[in-house]
């Protein structure tokens, strides 16, 4: 059972052009109907004859009783299927057959084979009291029905049958492309609204052993120094839940991302005590360009907690950005000198990217850019990660040159971006 009526299918004012033409050209009467007989489109060049007969009530009825009847048995031989009507006239019945499913009927003819003889004229005049017409009139317009051979009359249903299915199934292919579409688009909503809730849990795991070292320099400073310095590592820790808590889905300058990762790595480096050594190099020209909120800090803080902090001297860490004007598209790199990812842990990592798959330990918050940045940009975008067991840690993200709208600098980017 099909999920489309046929008059849900088929462009009937199309359809009604085309057979207009082709009954114009042949000579033959045609119409489109439902499994049940009834008209999808307007009798299409109807002798005066038919006409009449469904114009009264009980004629109607056996037009129609006619056309189902003749329908069926289209179907059943699976091919256009001559028959005589209710009122002896010759028609033919092709089935709209697509994937095995049948939609309606194509039905033309309103022929004679031969000219009519006395017995069939007699016949004519008892119809016409049946159906209340007069029975003059009646003869009349039987007699102007056209005298066809039959090879004629069957290759024009042939032609007209191969011309509807083929009109059917190009509407079953719109109708069937147009549900795909939105289903599409119910999937991509759910997956944003999905990737929105990984993005809060993921904010709400502000990382709880951070938190407790960076309040315990807090104390420890207090007590050491008059206050000074406290208050800065209170300031920036402040900055950071504010950061976190205002900024939702919406994109953000790389500037605004930069001042945040500078409140983590001053707290940090209070914590390491001039152990990390921190450069940051962005050109001013990219200070506007735009990226996910909250898509630097998980790179930086997995590079300080996962490659820095077990490194037995001091560490290096790198922030550097700059254009890639052949494909209008920024680079970010993360770079530290400290103990690298092992090779098997690397491969894992490689394979979620590639594979969406589990994301779980240090990985989520970098397979978790990886993944926003993709949503935001498009599959050519995100970012790769290089490592040397010992030797340190790459991690570069690649991301289109879009401009905050106000900024005179960029196009306008038709993108939201959050109020800092």
């Amino acid at each position: 059972m099909s999920a489309y009526r046929l008059i849900d299918v088929v462009d009937r004012d199309r359809l009604q052009e085309i057979l207009d033409k082709f009954t114009e050209a042949t000579g033959v009467a045609a119409v489109l109907a439902d499994l049940d007989g009834r008209n999808i489109t307007e009798p299409s060049n109807f002798t005066r004859h038919c006409t009449l007969v469904r114009s009264t009530d009980a004629g109607a009825r056996g037009c129609h009783a006619s056309d189902a009847s003749l329908g069926r048995l289209s179907l059943e031989s699976g091919g256009p299927t001559m028959a005589l009507c209710h009122c002896g006239i010759v028609d033919l019945g092709a089935p709209i057959v697509i994937d095995g499913v049948c939609y309606g009927y194509v039905l033309c003819g309103q022929v004679l084979l031969e000219a009519p003889r006395a017995a069939d004229i007699e016949e004519a005049r008892k119809r016409a009291l049946r159906f209340g017409l007069d029975p003059d009139i009646y003869v009349e317009s039987f007699l102007e029905i056209e005298v066809v051979p039959e090879h004629r009359v069957r290759a024009a249903a042939e032609m007209l049958h191969i011309t509807a299915n083929y009109i059917v199934e190009m509407g079953i292919s719109r109708l069937t492309q147009k549900k795909l579409l939105e289903e599409d688009r119910k999937l991509a909503e759910l997956e944003r609204t999905l990737r929105s809730l990984e993005f809060k849990a993921l904010k709400s795991q502000v990382n709880p052993h951070f938190l407790f070292n960076a309040l315990n320099t807090a104390v420890r400073l207090a007590y050491m120094e008059n206050a000074t310095r406290t208050r800065e590592i209170l300031y920036s820790l402040a900055s950071l839940l504010r950061y976190s808590l205002r900024n939702q889905d919406k994109l953000v300058r790389l500037r605004d991302e930069i001042a945040h990762v500078k409140h983590y790595l001053y707290i940090q480096e209070m914590r390491y005590k001039g152990k990390i050594k921190v450069t940051i190099n962005i050109p001013q020209a990219l200070d506007d360009v735009l990226l996910p909120v909250m898509s630097l800090q998980p790179l930086v803080e997995n590079a300080v907690i996962h490659g820095l902090e077990n490194k037995p001297d001091e560490g290096e860490l790198r922030i550097i950005a700059y254009e890639l004007p052949h494909h209008q598209a920024v680079r970010l790199e993360i770079i530290d000198n400290g103990v690298g990812i092992r090779k098997e842990i690397l491969e894992k990592l490689r394979k979620a990217q590639n594979t969406n798959g589990c994301r779980n330990g240090g990985g989520l918050g970098i397979l978790n850019v990886d993944s926003r940045f993709k949503q935001y940009f498009g599959p050519d975008y995100g970012l790769e990660i290089y490592s040397e067991e010992g030797k340190g840690t790459r991690v570069v993200l690649t991301f289109p040159r879009v401009f905050d709208v106000d900024n005179e600098r960029g196009g306008t980017s038709g993108l939201q971006v959050a109020d800092l």
